[in-house]
């Protein structure tokens, strides 16, 4: 069984978390998810069990401790479902910072469209 553990603190790395759960039973695989560009932790990771009765040992007993001034959320990891909308940045509107029209380049004196020298 796969356990998701959220709220890890950032120095948490895969064999600290192997540890962290070893005491609960056999462990397959412990791994903390890591941003792509600067291999820092994301602060959350997955933890998986050989058996189910370990996994539901470990997800009531460790959910909500505190480590390292933390508290844990620990629970079944579910799929990922890749129809279910996701956090995107490209869809926010535009931030406005004022007027666009009225750029200042200084002391040159504006001119209107019609004014402009080809």
């Amino acid at each position: 069984m796969k356990v998701y553990v959220g709220n890890l603190p950032w120095s948490i790395d895969n064999e600290k978390l192997k540890e962290l759960f070893a005491s609960y039973g056999e462990i397959e695989e412990a791994n903390v998810i890591v941003n792509n560009f600067n291999n820092r932790s994301k602060g959350f990771g997955f933890v998986t069990f050989k058996d189910d009765a370990s996994a539901k040992k470990a997800i009531s007993e460790m959910n909500e401790k505190e480590i390292e001034g933390r508290k844990l959320t620990v629970n079944e990891a579910k799929p990922m479902d890749p129809d279910a909308p996701r956090k995107s940045f490209g869809d926010r509107p535009r931030r406005s910072f004022g007027d666009s029209s009225r750029r200042s380049f200084g002391d040159r004196p504006q001119r209107s469209f019609n004014q402009r020298r080809y």
